[in-house]
């Protein structure tokens, strides 16, 4: 199953800086180390028409440039650097290549990516570029391309990060070619949400048992109003109950059988799936690393099953 990186680029983030930056190589290490059938291969960069299918052409230029106003850059989360602009280009490129792996295969990955807080014209919540929403317009103009005529395929955005994608929503609230269920913490941040297509809010504290009803009932109705070809996963690890930020209690079984039911969900209907790993603030960063862990190996199992679709 491939997987795509970008953790040669590692942004200079000044001492006590909330975000757990070591993550994505601890995670890279890990499945190198446990599940050799992860093939792992470093990103291309994404360029600029690509961003721009997503993105105002001025702000790709601003962030490219440094030159965003000081509100923009703190709404963002990071300090500007060279780095910065890098990894966030390879994040976005490591999701478009994980998608034309899914599309071949059945199943792929970005080890990082999910970036649901950038909108078309700014950043936020240590989002720069929304990797999803550009992919899924490259994967869109591609088919067109391949097929001069026919309609665009539609695609599923399953966004199970505890905080609301309210970029993702933004993004693509007038295309009814891209729908976008999120599963998140009610009272969590953004604490001004930009409705999607299927918003589930749900209260602090929320376990197992209550996450997984309100998630069958929203695949239940992603399913009843969209004929979608193509699905992004984003497996969040923080509505995990160790998480900093995350406010919900799922255990790790829990969290497993969360991947299950999306997975199922997309192989059921053979729909290529798309997986971006999304958030994770683990007091303990292994915490975090593990959970992301468990969800490639429920991403192996179903990649299995594709290239073996009689078993």
């Amino acid at each position: 199953m491939k997987a795509f990186y970008s953790t040669r680029f590692v942004l200079p983030l000044p001492a006590g800086h909330r975000f757990p930056m070591g993550k994505y190589a601890r995670l890279r290490d890990r499945l190198a180390a446990e599940l050799p059938a992860v093939a792992l291969a470093q990103a291309e960069p994404a360029g600029d028409d690509a961003l721009a299918l997503a993105h105002a052409p001025g702000y790709i230029h601003a962030v490219a440039g440094g030159t965003l106003d000081a509100r923009a850059q703190r709404e963002i989360g990071f300090p500007w650097s060279e780095a910065m602009v890098e990894r966030s280009r390879r994040s976005v490129g490591a999701t478009v290549q994980a998608a034309r792996a899914a599309l071949a295969e059945g199943v792929a990955a970005n080890i990082a990516g999910g970036t649901h807080h950038a909108s078309a014209e700014r950043g936020g919540g240590f989002c720069v570029f929304n990797d999803v929403a550009v992919a899924a317009r490259v994967l869109q103009g591609e088919h067109l391309r391949r097929q001069p005529g026919a309609r665009r395929p539609r695609v599923a955005v399953i966004d199970l990060d505890v905080h609301q994608g309210n970029g993702t929503a933004e993004i693509f609230a007038r295309d009814d070619s891209v729908f976008t269920l999120s599963l998140h913490g009610e009272k969590n941040f953004p604490f001004r949400k930009v409705a999607g297509d299927l918003d589930v809010g749900l209260p602090d504290g929320t376990g197992d048992d209550d996450y997984l009803a309100a998630l069958d009932l929203a695949l239940d109705e992603l399913a009843h109003r969209f004929d979608a070809r193509h699905v992004f996963y984003l497996a969040g690890a923080d509505p995990h109950e160790g998480d900093r930020l995350g406010r919900l209690k799922l255990t790790y079984d829990g969290l497993i059988a969360r991947d299950r039911r999306v997975f199922d969900w997309a192989w059921q209907r053979r729909l290529p799936l798309t997986l971006c790993m999304a958030g994770g603030y683990g007091h303990d960063i292994e915490t975090t690393v593990q959970a992301q862990v468990n969800t490639f190996g429920v991403a192996l199992e179903y990649w299995r099953r594709w290239q073996n679709p009689a078993r």
